[in-house]
């Protein structure tokens, strides 16, 4: 098994509105990423046990998202997935858009964050702020 001992995070639930097509999106746009879906949790009502999908990279859940009643983001709501490379971003960036999601950054470098910071930001179907960025290096490296 993989070693998870670095992790900071262990896994994040974020609800959704509308739970199948959120999984459609997120399959799309977090396959250049390496993170496949990996368990559906059918819906419980006598545990009280929501509907769920899990993604991340085998064997390992660390994105989940939950059937919920509608949701309501703000711009504040963000979530960003490591990549490689630039490559990665903008793979991650083409195929997000290819599943419907906005751009709200084009990929590209955002010296704000840091030196080399190269990332793309996307609305997924509930208008989160879905982010692939690369923290390898910039351009002239």
């Amino acid at each position: 098994m993989p070693d998870f001992s670095g992790s900071l995070i262990d896994h994040l639930n974020l609800p959704v509105t509308d739970l199948a097509a959120s999984v459609a999106f997120y399959t799309a746009a977090l396959a250049p990423l390496g993170i496949t879906t990996l368990i559906p949790v059918p819906a419980d009502e006598a545990a009280d046990q929501k509907a769920m999908h899990a993604f991340g990279v085998h064997p390992k859940p660390f994105f989940w998202l939950v059937a919920g009643a509608p949701v309501r983001y703000d711009a504040d709501t963000h979530v960003a997935f490591t990549a490689p490379d630039r490559a990665t971003v903008d793979a991650f960036h083409e195929a997000a858009v290819a599943a419907g999601a906005t751009t709200l950054r084009p990929p590209g470098e955002y010296p704000e964050y840091h030196p080399g910071y190269y990332g793309a930001f996307v609305a997924d179907p509930d208008g989160i702020n879905v982010e692939a960025v690369c923290h390898a290096g910039s351009l002239s490296d």
